[in-house]
């Protein structure tokens, strides 16, 4: 017994490892002992036979310090790299290919991270790198052995960009899981089986997801673009969305829960304080709990800041300013063979809308007509293609009517494509494109014979290159390239909505003596990336489709032309993002196309109108940032939809947006409750970020004793590795 004192290490047969002595207590026959086990810190009280105590060793004794002393030093450095975050408060950082900004560092270390359960919104301004303070987020905690499983929900266009950004930012491999992936695992639960995941959110809030997902645990779940899951307040009762009703589940299933956003409050305190509910339920009880929290800048579940804040370690902005120019033209300037094509194209939609509608198939028939109409927005080019397929599927029914039509969408779906990849967008418009109102044998001969002569006007303008759009994208090319004198650096990015418009355009552009690259959504990631570096690197254009707004960062680029305009505000402000975002250097200058004398394009200037007295109004050009939010993206595609089809007169359609934007004071603060600005912290407290990156600095781990250790380590476990002149390691298979 004098030889078990406190504080003493003994080992015996009970335990797996060796105990530290707490009590020790004779009682009869017996032995009570009470201690702790060394390594895993778990708690022993139990009565010991004499004879069992008596076999007891006392590790003390054990010591030996005969050991090699690569051994020894392996040991300690491994020690020492386990508790490495305690020494050094910015690890995560430090380990990661990421530009450390001081509003970042202040969000991970200066807020987040002092939380002991995360619980939280980032709403920063768009470009501000809220993906990076997440990615920092995920590091550190894995590197405190706090999370193993991660969930990550994004809108359907992003989840390639976030997988890109974890693995080469941060060295974390995520699975994208979607529906093919789900069906794969039958009867199983893939969101088990998996502990990295990134999902969409339409797929994660379908019900058959739901309910797995409802099954799972999380250690850390993370949202972005989270505002989507909206809830609304009319008098008593509370209309919840089912991205809503997702968030309600996740909120449920994850220990640490995260949510990114650039526009949280939509000038809804109810809508924003039923969000922050998914967060921490109940935490505030009523809005004017929220609004008395907001006014005192005490906002212990979110924080905001402004992109004009936002600076970098020597105190310069970062973002430079952008200039929009809307270019416009008549269709007829050139050749009244445009207008003609135009004007027959738009009897003929509104024939078969009319026909459609007459036969109670105007839901699904009228995205069909819609389609054409953008596509002669885009290029007659396009127009011409899309024709011709249509032509080709209709002489298929004709010959072989028994097979008919497949129209039955799940409106859903429908409402849901706007979030989704270009990829799956295009799936979606092939089976609508050929959509026809036509039940007989004649009226099938009929729209057949309308078509072939739409197809010879169109191929007359595309071959003979008539189009006015495309002598105004030539003067747009060299009044661009005029802004930046060195060639080498001029980048000029051309975005279209159409796979046939971007050919036609690449041919066309070379004609003229620039170098050309492209991207669209037929390229995987790898190949997009690899467009990407060929840009930087070699071509002076890239001609792009909405896949270049999806994972791709071109801040090398400063210089942007909009061949087509998209009818969802949400798209305009993604392809902006690209180029006007942090790492831009220099000032952004971007010209929208748009044709003045057709309809849509006369509310597509009416917008443009809008924005730039909503600009003036506010002194700032962040609303180009929010269009989506502050232009109710889903009305403003309907007008536009309406007009192209001629569904209500455009005179109607632009006198309503007049009185559904009226610029005045009230209309400009119901915008800067939009953007967040009452909910931004202003404060940076850039001293104290200084102080503690140059203490990490002091602190961190150092490379050339982590290669030196990998070296040592590497070796006795027989492996093989050697330096390249470039301080590359080979390491040898």
């Amino acid at each position: 017994m004098k030889d078990f004192k406190l504080g003493k290490i003994i080992q015996g047969d009970r335990w797996p490892e060796p105990i530290i002595v707490k009590s020790i207590e004779e009682l009869g026959s017996h032995i009570h002992l009470v201690g702790v086990t060394l390594t895993t810190n778990t708690h022993i009280d139990q009565i010991l036979t004499k004879e069992e105590f008596e076999k007891l060793v006392n590790k003390t004794s054990m010591l030996s310090f005969g050991q090699e002393a690569w051994k020894v030093f392996l040991a300690l450095e491994t020690i020492r790299y386990r508790y490495a975050s305690l020494y050094d408060p910015l690890l995560a950082m430090n380990i990661s290919k990421v530009d450390p900004l001081p509003h970042q560092i202040e969000a991970v270390y200066g807020y987040l991270l002092k939380l002991n359960n995360i619980r939280y919104l980032i709403a920063d301004d768009p470009g501000a790198g809220k993906t990076i303070i997440a990615g920092l987020i995920i590091k550190e905690l894995k590197l405190r052995r706090i999370i193993k499983r991660i969930l990550i929900v994004v809108p359907g266009h992003l989840k390639d960009q976030w997988r890109r950004e974890l693995k080469e930012r941060f060295k974390e491999d995520f699975l994208i899981v979607d529906r093919n992936i789900f069906e794969s695992y039958y009867k199983l639960n893939i969101f088990e089986k998996t502990n990295q995941i990134i999902t969409s959110m339409d797929f994660a809030k379908r019900e058959d997801v739901l309910k797995i997902l409802a099954s799972t645990e999380f250690d850390l779940i993370i949202v972005d673009e989270a505002h989507k899951m909206s809830a609304f307040k009319y008098g008593e009762k509370i209309s919840k969305s089912e991205r809503y009703k997702l968030g309600e589940v996740l909120s449920k299933i994850s220990h640490h829960l995260l949510f990114l956003t650039a526009t949280p409050h939509r000038g809804d305190p109810e809508n924003f304080r039923l969000f922050l509910d998914l967060l921490m339920p109940g935490f505030f009880a009523t809005d004017e709990m929220l609004e008395e929290s907001i006014e005192n800048k005490d906002n212990p579940l979110f924080l905001r800041r402004m992109k004009e804040d936002l600076k970098d370690f020597e105190g310069k902005p970062l973002f430079l300013p952008r200039y929009i120019k809307t270019v416009t033209f008549d269709l007829g300037t050139s050749s009244q063979k445009e207008k003609e094509l135009y004007n027959e194209l738009s009897r003929y939609v509104e024939n078969q809308y009319n026909l459609a509608e007459s036969k109670d198939r105007k839901r699904n028939v009228g995205f069909a007509l819609i389609i054409l109409q953008r596509r002669l927005a885009s290029s007659t080019y396009a127009l011409l293609k899309s024709l011709e397929r249509r032509k080709k599927r209709l002489e298929e029914l004709l010959s072989n009517p028994e097979k008919g039509q497949k129209d039955n969408f799940d409106f859903k779906e429908i409402e849901e494509i706007e979030d989704m990849s270009e990829e799956e967008r295009l799936k979606k418009e092939a089976e609508w494109e050929v959509l026809s109102a036509a039940e007989t044998k004649e009226e099938l001969l009929e729209e057949i014979h309308t078509i072939d002569k739409l197809i010879e006007k169109a191929k007359y303008i595309a071959e003979n290159e008539y189009e006015i759009k495309l002598s105004k994208l030539r003067e747009s090319l060299q009044e661009l390239s005029k802004k930046v004198k060195e060639k080498e650096k001029r980048k000029i990015l051309i975005f279209t909505e159409s796979k046939d418009t971007l050919e036609w355009l690449k041919r066309n552009i070379i004609k003229w003596g620039y170098s050309v690259t492209e991207i669209h959504g037929g390229m995987d990631l790898r190949d997009r990336v690899a467009a990407e570096s060929i840009f930087k690197n070699e071509k002076e254009v890239m001609v792009a489709t909405e896949a270049a707004g999806e994972g791709i960062n071109l801040q090398f680029c400063n210089l942007m032309i909009n061949y087509d305009i998209p009818w969802n505000p949400n798209r305009l402000e993604q392809r902006m993002g690209r180029i006007h975002r942090y790492g831009q250097t220099r000032e952004v200058f971007i010209h929208n196309l748009v044709a003045s004398d057709t309809r849509e394009g006369k509310v597509l200037l009416k917008l443009f109108d809008k924005i730039e007295e909503i600009k003036r109004a506010l002194g700032s050009d962040k609303v180009f940032d929010v269009l989506g939010e502050i232009i109710e993206g889903k009305k403003f595609t309907q007008a536009i939809t309406d007009a192209a089809v001629n569904a209500r007169n455009i005179d109607e359609i632009l006198r309503e947006m007049d009185s559904d934007i009226q610029v005045d004071e009230d209309y400009i603060n119901r915008i800067r409750e939009n953007l967040g600005e009452t909910l931004a912290t202003r404060f940076i407290d850039y001293t104290r970020i200084k102080e503690m990156a140059q203490k990490a600095k002091e602190y961190r781990l150092i490379p050339e004793y982590t290669e030196s250790f990998f070296l040592k380590a590497f070796e006795k476990a027989n492996g093989k590795a050697k330096k390249l002149n470039n301080g590359i390691i080979s390491i040898e298979s």
